[in-house]
């Protein structure tokens, strides 16, 4: 199969961001069976949403009837109804309320961002830095949420969700590589 990248750094760069995002959602999903349904399904919902992104990134790689415009708004509409899901509409419950104000702070700037720089119209006119952004704010979202699990009591469900949060940081990160190598030859 022909990839879209020639780099083989970048494409060893894309292939262990999916490799790691596919076994975080593996272990969700067997958290999911281990737990219960009736406990776990937001989880599973989220794990939809992952899965749609993870697949939209095979198939931007291997260059398989996807446009970049149609991985742009399909992996920036999956990501941010995780985000308005997982960190808006339904937050976990945290320690303390400063940390779950600035996850929730965050998670509408994140939200914001992803509307902004990949949503738009123009969606070729982002830059490096716009991307970075986007990345470096998901992963401060986790970052928090990490905080937090270690300041709560040990309990078993703690290593899913360190699992958990740390997936859609990984996926954002993925999105990040392959925009920053989009070649400017590719039509809409």
């Amino acid at each position: 199969m022909k990839t879209r990248f020639k780099k083989n750094a970048k494409i060893l760069d894309i292939c262990i961001t999916s490799i790691a995002a596919v076994l975080s959602v593996g272990i969700m999903l067997i958290g999911v069976f281990y737990y219960g349904l009736q406990n776990t399904w937001p989880e599973l919902v989220l794990n939809v949403f992952y899965i749609a992104c993870l697949v939209m990134i095979g198939m931007y790689f291997f260059n398989y009837r996807i446009t970049t415009h149609q991985f742009n708004y399909w992996c920036s509409l999956s990501v941010g109804m995780t985000v308005l899901l997982r960190d808006i509409l339904f937050p976990p419950p945290l320690v303390y309320y400063s940390l779950h104000l600035a996850c929730f702070v965050l998670s509408v700037v994140l939200l914001l961002m992803l509307t902004y720089f990949y949503a738009r119209r123009d969606w070729k006119s982002y830059t490096k830095g716009n991307l970075w952004t986007i990345c470096a704010v998901d992963i401060l979202i986790a970052t928090l949420y990490n905080i937090d699990i270690y300041l709560e009591p040990v309990n078993e469900l703690n290593n899913f969700m360190l699992t958990e949060i740390w997936i859609r940081p990984t996926i954002t990160y993925g999105m990040v590589a392959c925009f920053i190598t989009e070649t400017s030859d590719d039509s809409n």
